[in-house]
């Protein structure tokens, strides 16, 4: 009985390498990205337009709470509300009447402002196809494992969003931006959001591979302002965002909120409009997916209760008949040593040397 468990015993101690794989993939459910990036684009100027500018600073403040620096943040914004004359509270932008909020605040980092905020521009920026001399603050620096946010505000219609209220991007035009990000791999992922009426139009014709993206309203229907500030004689936030800032305002980097309960921050007794998106290009399940994923800059690490050994890589890795002779051998080896302390003690009780010296040889 005592030699059976001896020779059970090696493969006991073999793991068993499909569990291991099963327990590192429920163990790894955080993105496998690398860097977070994020570009935030108000396309609307004049004072009437408040509300876009501080769409884009509500989404600029939250990401930049929740880790991502304003190194991987490009702000384009095309008016300057809070310097505006017109402004009661100077140097100040609020998005709710109760001025809780100054989501301009005192560290903002503007990129690209008033007339640099052009359609030209903003491709430029996606596709790194920008001139050498160029700051660095104002490229996209992203590379194959980084996650890119995309944000768009602004007036928009079935298949286009106009900037500066003189030109237009369609949506072949961001198709094809986002395609040449693909292909000279300068994203991992990417989450598209865009409020602006008819939002859902603008993700119609994307083609390329990990990309969800969210909109607004549907195609036939207006994205809504949410309420005005009465000191200020305008809207100052739309709908969509205003809730979208709501949910992120109780999201934290350590925080499990998923994508998928950020898809249903507005619904359509909120927005009035009807909040699309498209997850048919997005490889993994947005109910599976931490919002920080996107709008922040926090690798995650977990302890695990009981260590987890995981396999070697296929070059090294050996198979179950080497291991039990690998295991085998030194258990062996380990009766060779008992046996020769054995011998030791037999010369010490005056077993005479040439009769140990041939036992020894023998156990060899």
């Amino acid at each position: 009985m005592r030699i059976l468990l001896l020779y059970c015993l090696p493969f006991l101690l073999i793991p068993n390498i499909n569990t291991l794989d099963a327990q590192a993939s429920d163990f790894l459910i955080s993105g496998d990205h690398s860097s977070n990036w994020a570009v935030l684009v108000d396309t609307s100027r004049f004072w009437f337009n408040y509300r876009h500018v501080a769409n884009v600073l509500s989404i600029y403040r939250s990401v930049k709470r929740l880790g991502i620096p304003d190194s991987q943040i490009i702000l384009m914004i095309a008016d300057d509300m809070a310097c505006n004359p017109r402004n009661p509270h100077p140097a100040a932008v609020y998005n709710n009447a109760n001025q809780q909020i100054d989501v301009y605040g005192d560290d903002v980092e503007v990129d690209y402002r008033g007339y640099e905020v052009t359609v030209e521009n903003f491709i430029r920026v996606l596709t790194g196809r920008l001139p050498a001399s160029t700051p660095r603050s104002k490229k996209l620096l992203t590379d194959a494992g980084s996650n890119v946010l995309i944000y768009l505000t602004g007036h928009g219609g079935d298949g286009f969003l106009k900037f500066q209220d003189s030109e237009e991007i369609t949506n072949v035009d961001l198709a094809d931006a986002i395609q040449q990000m693909w292909e000279k791999q300068r994203y991992h992922e990417m989450l598209f959001i865009v409020d602006t009426c008819q939002a859902a139009s603008l993700y119609q014709k994307f083609y390329s591979p990990n990309v969800l993206a969210i909109g607004s309203s549907l195609v036939g229907e207006d994205s809504l302002s949410h309420h005005v500030d009465p000191a200020i004689g305008v809207y100052i936030i739309d709908r969509y965002t205003y809730y979208a800032l709501e949910f992120l305002e109780h999201v934290t980097p350590a925080s499990n909120h998923t994508l998928g309960q950020f898809l249903k921050v507005c619904p359509k007794y909120l927005c009035l409009s009807t909040v699309g998106f498209r997850s048919d290009l997005f490889q993994r399940d947005p109910n599976r997916v931490f919002i920080t994923d996107f709008f922040g800059s926090q690798k995650r690490i977990e302890m695990a209760t009981d260590p987890i050994i995981l396999p070697t890589s296929p070059s090294k890795e050996k198979t179950s008949y080497e291991l039990f002779h690998q295991i085998n051998e030194q258990f062996f080896s380990f009766l060779e040593v008992s046996y020769f302390i054995s011998i030791v003690g037999h010369v010490i009780n005056d077993v005479p040397f040439s009769i140990m010296m041939l036992k020894f040889m023998s156990c060899l």
